[in-house]
């Protein structure tokens, strides 16, 4: 199935879902951990049915849901079909039904406070490095390239966030090659800024804006604040 571009997603106006680095996340508030459990039941029936699940985390007073495929189709400019984890169609039906399902459980989603956290390591030898990180972070050869057309190490179990590598020029100076990448929903975007800058943080680099922010912490270390603006809904 065909990797959704961010307009099809914005137009698909999933007003419970938001669109983080690869994947739709959602979260609903619940009163109690008996209450999300009902929920996450019936959740996973609609996923039967359609031969298709999100990954869920049931915490304290809310549960979080991931949609994405790992069978994406994703068409480079050469025309080489590679499979990828992306949104497909197939995410925005069961999301759908996701958002019915808790609207029957009279349970209220908190689309501003989902987030995705990803590492970043800029190299100019990604494949390299890569196998050494794939056994660091997941113990799995393939994890390496796992979902992406790249060296990008991804565990299938979701249990570590996503490394991808950057690229960079050669040099002798010491710099900083790890970055966070952490991805929000645009409404989340300006408060989690000001925050940072409150707590002593910079802006480094504001060009992007809204997709990317780059923050510096009082030592100089950086992080990048992303929204996919692409798949934010215009409604």
């Amino acid at each position: 199935m065909d990797m959704l571009s961010g307009d099809r997603i914005a137009a698909a106006n999933l007003t419970d879902w938001r669109k983080l680095a690869q994947g739709l996340h959602a979260r609903y508030l619940v009163d109690d951990f008996a209450a999300g459990a009902r929920f996450v039941v019936a959740v996973g029936e609609a996923g039967d049915a359609l031969d298709h699940h999100p990954r869920v985390s049931l915490g304290r007073g809310c549960v979080d849901l991931k949609l994405v495929s790992d069978d994406a189709i994703y068409r480079d400019n050469e025309g080489t079909e590679h499979v990828v984890e992306w949104v497909t169609q197939q995410d925005l039906d069961l999301a759908r039904q996701i958002t019915e399902i808790a609207a029957d459980h009279t349970l209220v989603a908190d689309a501003a406070s989902v987030s995705e956290i990803e590492l970043g390591l800029d190299t100019t030898r990604s494949a390299t490095i890569a196998p050494v990180w794939a056994a660091l972070l997941t113990g799995s050869p393939e994890s390496q390239g796992r979902g992406s057309p790249s060296d990008e190490i991804r565990d299938a179990t979701g249990r570590v966030p996503n490394l991808w590598f950057g690229d960079a020029d050669e040099h002798d100076a010491p710099r900083q090659r790890f970055h966070v990448e952490v991805y929000l929903a645009p409404e989340a975007l300006g408060e989690r800024i000001a925050a940072a800058l409150a707590a002593g943080g910079t802006i480094v680099d504001d060009s992007g804006v809204p997709g990317l922010t780059v923050i510096a912490d009082q030592d100089g270390n950086r992080g990048v604040v992303c929204v996919d603006v692409s798949a934010a809904s215009q409604a």
